[in-house]
């Protein structure tokens, strides 16, 4: 049986998120991002980085992969339910849906991209910059869909969740030399965090005010990580774990900059980084049984392609598991984290003021 303080806690927790349900004010959630939040953008452009088949969404609604990298449901999709919104957001360029769907929820993310163009060349997928002027097309859609006044008020009131930075550094700054002969370390985590600042304020002039911008997780702890550091027992690479916690840093300041300059908007900094550590380092705790291996194929470095239903080696429950490939989250790993979000950071959007 569990402890009466843990039943305690989970009938509070229950209570905030109906608390919260009531009260929610935002009519529509718009998401930016990587792979960490693509709801199958990567399905309808010519690159190798997808997962638009099995087992990939075998947990999903109807049990069909959507191109999510993951099992099941994004932290988007969680968090939009929480705000009584759909339970999941479609992708912008999935043809099955169209405006009256993306009026209270779409996705522009893209995996494999990042804050830097040179990242998001690397595997041929949007880079930012096209994800806003896909934003802007859906601007124009929204007001021919709802009338100017009425879409003017959803791009105002709408929450903007942006989760983005991850690939910067592992699929670019520490894999091709390119960055990595042009700055160190430090100064390319300020060259990031310029194109943050820069991006967050187009989205303002475009309309936004209430956004949430993600910080990076404990990235030297994705299984992909871990098996290249076999050879010193197959732990967290602590490098790469640093730079995220000093990304995070000055992605904080950041924010706090951004309310001072940007008149009426409200960002957050929604930070993931030590939620998802606390998963890892006692997985037991969170009721799960392995951290240090995914559950598709072998768990050491399979994702995308390498991920498929022909590899005999992946779990059964992947409930069981942290990581669903060796670098995406389970759902279950991203309900842990959206409810952590919503329930601290994400919580003053339930309230209007």
């Amino acid at each position: 049986m569990l402890h009466k303080a843990t039943v305690l806690c989970l009938l509070l927790t229950h209570f905030l998120e109906l608390i919260l349900h009531i009260n929610a004010k935002i009519p529509a959630i718009i998401v930016f991002g990587d792979s960490s939040v693509d709801s199958g953008n990567n399905n309808y452009i010519p690159t190798v980085l997808k997962s638009n088949f099995e087992p990939y969404g075998r947990d999903f609604y109807g049990k069909k992969p959507t191109g999510r990298f993951c099992n099941g449901r994004l932290p988007t999709d969680i968090i939009s339910e929480a705000f009584g919104l759909k339970q999941s957001i479609p992708a912008f360029l999935d043809p099955t849906y169209n405006i009256s769907h993306f009026a209270t929820g779409v996705c522009f993310a893209s995996a494999g991209t990042g804050y830097d163009n040179v990242t998001s060349s690397v595997l041929s997928v949007i880079p930012l910059w096209k994800e806003v002027e896909y934003f802007k097309e859906y601007q124009k859609q929204l007001r021919s869909y709802l009338g100017n006044e009425k879409a003017e008020e959803v791009i105002s009131e709408a929450l903007y969740l942006i989760s983005i930075g991850t690939n910067d550094f592992l699929e670019n700054y520490y894999t091709i030399p390119v960055r990595s002969s042009q700055y160190d370390v430090g100064a390319y985590e300020d060259f990031l965090v310029t194109i943050a600042k820069d991006f967050v304020t187009e989205l303002y002039q475009l309309g936004a005010r209430k956004l949430s911008l993600g910080g990076l997780p404990p990235m030297g702890c994705l299984p992909l990580e871990r098996t290249t550091n076999l050879l010193f027992g197959g732990g967290c690479i602590e490098k790469y774990n640093d730079v995220a916690k000093e990304v995070n840093e000055k992605l904080g300041g950041l924010v706090e900059e951004l309310n001072m300059e940007l008149k009426g908007a409200r960002v957050v900094f929604s930070n993931p980084y030590y939620i998802l550590l606390g998963v890892i380092k006692k997985p037991s705790s969170f009721g799960f049984e392995s951290a240090g291996v995914a559950c598709c194929a072998t768990g050491l470095y399979e994702m995308s392609y390498l991920c498929n239903k022909n590899n005999p080696c992946t779990c059964k429950d992947a409930n069981k598991y942290v990581f669903w490939d060796a670098f995406h989250p389970t759902e279950k790993t991203n309900g842990i984290a959206a409810r952590h979000l919503v329930q601290t950071t994400l919580a003053e959007f339930f309230y209007d003021k």
